[in-house]
């Protein structure tokens, strides 16, 4: 089974469930004070970042390689009436290119195959003149091998690394930092470290 293809996925959601019940911390901070336009949440999941961000007004293109994982997005969205500012797209951001450009493009924790460096050019590639990309990822660090919270090594990225992917004289890079948070697993708390990229594309 290839590691993050879309049978390992399948299987991931079919088998633990709800992973993110509440949208994304770094999206609630860099997000909130945005007007809302058109928001693309690539690698979407079971739906929270997508279902706040249509809460606040913003039209959603929801995009995750997981069919078991969009039933449950689509779900949410109907329980909150949220569901006419959603589209859910079922597809692989390794090969999907969107026919439009959104003003917000926001991924989560994504980790197709493939290098990180890729998939934010991707991304960037979305976002219209003036508009936001948001990318928020494992920062990169060490973690004792019996830790079972860890994140798999592979899904684990580098902010400044991701930051150079994007060209200065077409993107201000807003934030690129690492933050820190703690999280519950199986009831133990899990201290974690988010990479946080926002930018803004030049008009």
């Amino acid at each position: 089974m290839e590691q993050f293809g879309a049978e390992w996925w399948e299987q991931r959601y079919r088998s633990h469930g709800v992973h993110h019940v509440e949208p994304t911390p770094a999206l609630l901070a860099e997000v909130a004070d945005l007007p809302p336009g058109r928001a693309l949440d690539a690698g979407c999941g079971e739906g929270a970042d997508a279902v706040w961000l249509a809460a606040r007004g913003w039209r959603v293109t929801a995009v995750d390689i997981s069919a078991t994982a969009l039933r449950t997005a689509r779900s949410r969205a109907d329980a909150v009436d949220a569901a006419g500012r959603i589209e859910l797209v079922h597809a692989d951001l390794a090969g999907w290119t969107p026919e439009v450009l959104f003003d917000l493009v926001a991924s989560s924790y994504v980790h197709p195959p493939g290098s990180t460096a890729d998939l934010v050019a991707r991304l960037a590639a979305a976002v219209a003149p003036g508009g936001t990309l948001l990318v928020v990822g494992h920062q990169h660090q060490e973690h004792p091998a019996s830790d079972p919270h860890a994140p798999v090594p592979e899904s684990r990225v580098a902010v400044d690394d991701m930051a150079a992917v994007l060209d200065p004289a077409a993107w201000e890079v807003v934030v690129a930092e690492v933050r820190h948070r703690t999280s519950v697993h199986d009831g133990h708390p899990v201290e974690l470290a988010d990479a946080v990229l926002r930018a803004r594309r030049r008009p």
